[in-house]
């Protein structure tokens, strides 16, 4: 404090001094915050981690700790310290100091979803820790320990909000397929009605492969027929698309239908399994499909009532699932993913009846369940990543209604990252799962589409089906 106080008058006071002021409140966070909620993507997840890492270190900081531990400010013009540098004396505790906390909160915050910006920030939460030792109005070590606090409760985050980790999902084994060089030989389906009107993937593409044919797709005729007319007229040597979730899931069926590799290139509103399984850069694809490069990636399998077996990339569910999805994904972008998940599930639990079922010959009441092909991570938590989409594996999981205030119990553990340890959360990996629906037909939606009404449920693990062309 003697060596800060000793520094002679400089500019850097008003800079300081100004820093320290918009910290006020957490202004500065906020607004920092906003503009990277306008980027999108990993950095409007980094801005809602931050935030909540904030909200948490300040409850704690102001709200818990000044209370407890009751501290005089640095003294004005005594003990040989300087005069404060303009700001007026807070009337709160001096200990800890509530602006570190925010400080270090949102930075490590940023950091964990978005490394390089975490870095950015980095230099600034300092110069307001250190801003509130030289205008006088904190002891160092309150600095110290409010930076302590703001970083350990933006990591304790990952407790009940998984750091979506980046990597994607390994596939296998590898397997030599048809090289096709600038993309001869090809055929890529296109869907002219996914995503946005953004066409830059689609230049791309067409940029890289120019001798591969796209073709786009017809909205008011069934896809399924037209891909098997053109497959069966035109011979080609491999089948790609270009579109999001819903037709990739359809154009892989037909690759295994008609013995094809396949190629993604991500074109649409949701691209999931182009993320998870690696495939969303168009450079990367085109390399893979000129050397032959390729892996094998499951299916999911679902047969509704004893019908045709429908196919799927990312999940199936059933009951409250597929509207807490739809309402998840709506509020996603003004929230982030995990929020927008938590908020999503409390309110279809508000309003959702119980489905009776039978799992695996087990009777049970359920509020949701939800059928992930290949392994989804965390176990416990909000699922966030696949690990691994080539083992045969079926990830499983339901919220039981047949536990006294489960509703309750599910918000408190899904709130408290304690959802792996509730009595009303199962998590399950498996290859076959059979559920039957004890009352009337319900929905089945796979990969986000409602495709079937029915009350058996066949779901299975189709192993190494597709030949998915990566770069290795």
């Amino acid at each position: 404090m003697r060596l800060s106080t000793a520094l002679p008058p400089s500019r850097l006071d008003g800079g300081l001094r100004a820093l320290s002021t918009a910290a006020n409140h957490s202004v500065l966070w906020i607004g920092v915050a906003a503009g990277m909620g306008l980027a999108g993507g990993r950095a409007r997840r980094a801005a809602v981690r931050g935030l909540l890492s904030v909200a948490g270190a300040s409850a704690l900081s102001n709200a818990v700790l000044k209370p407890i531990f009751p501290r005089r400010r640095p003294p004005e013009g005594t003990l040989g310290f300087a005069t404060r540098r303009g700001l007026p004396a807070p009337r709160s505790s001096s200990f800890p100091s509530g602006h570190s906390a925010s400080a270090a909160a949102f930075a490590t915050g940023v950091a964990l979803e978005f490394p390089l910006a975490g870095v950015a920030l980095a230099p600034v939460a300092a110069a307001v820790a250190y801003s509130r030792v030289h205008t006088g109005v904190h002891w160092p070590s309150d600095v110290a320990v409010g930076l302590g606090v703001g970083g350990t409760v933006a990591l304790a985050t990952r407790r009940w909000w998984a750091v979506r980790d980046e990597e994607p999902a390994t596939l296998g084994p590898d397997r030599s397929t048809q090289a096709l060089p600038d993309g001869e030989g090809m055929m890529v389906f296109a869907n002219p009605g996914s995503g946005t009107e953004d066409d830059g993937v689609r230049a791309e593409l067409e940029s890289l492969l120019p001798r591969a044919v796209v073709v786009e797709f017809d909205a008011d005729r069934d896809f399924d027929q037209q891909l098997d007319e053109v497959i069966s007229t035109r011979s080609p040597k491999a089948i790609g698309v270009y579109g999001g979730d819903g037709t990739v899931v359809t154009v892989a069926s037909a690759a295994v239908r008609h013995d094809l590799p396949l190629a993604v290139f991500p074109g649409g509103t949701l691209n999931h399994f182009a993320r998870d399984a690696g495939v969303g850069d168009v450079a990367s694809t085109a390399d893979a499909i000129a050397e032959g490069s390729a892996e094998v990636v499951d299916l999911g399998r679902v047969r509704v009532d004893g019908r045709q077996e429908s196919t799927f990339v990312n999940t199936a569910s059933l009951g409250g699932y597929p509207d807490s999805v739809r309402l998840r994904e709506r509020w996603q972008p003004r929230l982030g993913k995990w929020p927008a998940a938590a908020f999503a599930m409390v309110r279809v639990l508000a309003s959702a009846e119980p489905l009776t079922v039978t799992i695996d010959g087990a009777e049970h009441a359920v509020w949701m369940l939800f059928v992930g092909n290949g392994r989804y991570a965390p176990a416990d938590q909000v699922p966030m990543s696949r690990p691994d989409i080539h083992r045969g594996t079926l990830d499983v999981r339901y919220l039981l209604a047949d536990r006294r205030f489960s509703r309750l119990r599910l918000v408190a553990a899904a709130l408290t990252g304690t959802l792996g340890a509730s009595t009303t959360y199962v998590q399950k990996n498996t290859d076959a799962v059979t559920i039957e629906i004890d009352g009337d037909p319900v929905a089945l939606a796979t990969d986000g589409e409602v495709v079937a009404d029915g009350r058996l449920f066949q779901f299975r693990s189709e192993p190494h089906r597709v030949v998915l062309y990566r770069k290795l």
